[in-house]
């Protein structure tokens, strides 16, 4: 997992309540459980005007010219501003995939759903809570300035306009913040203990050797 410490990136407004996990990456689309190959299909039924199946080409696909994330403004866009209860539906841990292999590293909402929020964290995309308030400042700013951008400093736990003329503090828990700045998933924090484990399972053996022969 890739390490979050600052970034800095064009931001992409999806003004739109309570986006559900199927909306994000649809259904028909989850027969993998490789996390790869999920950023193309990512909110299909949004971003183009045919009904979208595993194996099609994309690229001949048409396209919603009205969908934000096809506007010319938002190309390479890495930071998503969403509204509130974004990912809620299903648990699909496909949603952050698709997220992430799009090319977004955070999104910015008001709320998430719980599962959603806790998601995004075991695959380095960082959620962000602010206050609505703020949340409506930054879509006029976003929709009033072309190629619109925020730096994100997560060790200061800080948003900061590109001038400099307005910062957003942000809360997040210790444990998760400390993953996220080191680049550490499940597997990476249990790796962690490698030695711990071995030695458990070493021990566990010589006191019960008759397990020795089920394995």
């Amino acid at each position: 997992m890739d390490k979050f410490i600052v970034h800095k990136g064009i931001v992409a407004p999806l003004d739109r309540a309570n986006v559900d996990t199927d909306a994000i990456i649809p259904k028909q689309f989850l027969k993998s459980i490789h996390r790869t190959g999920f950023g193309p299909n990512l909110f299909d039924e949004w971003r183009y005007l045919d009904h979208g199946e595993p194996g099609i080409d994309n690229s001949k696909r048409p396209v919603n010219p009205d969908f934000v994330l096809n506007q010319a403004r938002y190309q390479g866009a890495s930071i998503l501003l969403a509204r509130k209860n974004f990912g809620c539906g299903s648990s699909r841990e496909h949603a952050p995939w698709a997220l992430q292999q799009f090319g977004f590293r955070a999104i910015i909402a008001p709320s998430f759903a719980d599962i959603f929020y806790n998601n995004c964290f075991k695959n380095g995309l960082l959620p962000i809570v602010l206050p609505e308030t703020v949340i409506d400042s930054l879509f006029n700013e976003i929709n009033a300035f072309i190629g619109y951008q925020l730096q994100i400093d997560l060790e200061q736990q800080v948003i900061s306009t590109a001038n400099g003329d307005r910062h957003f503090k942000f809360d997040l828990d210790a444990f998760r913040k400390h993953c996220l700045l080191n680049g550490l998933d499940d597997i990476a924090l249990t790796l962690r203990s490698s030695d711990k484990i071995r030695d458990f399972e070493a021990r566990h053996l010589a006191n019960q050797p008759w397990l020795a022969n089920s394995i």
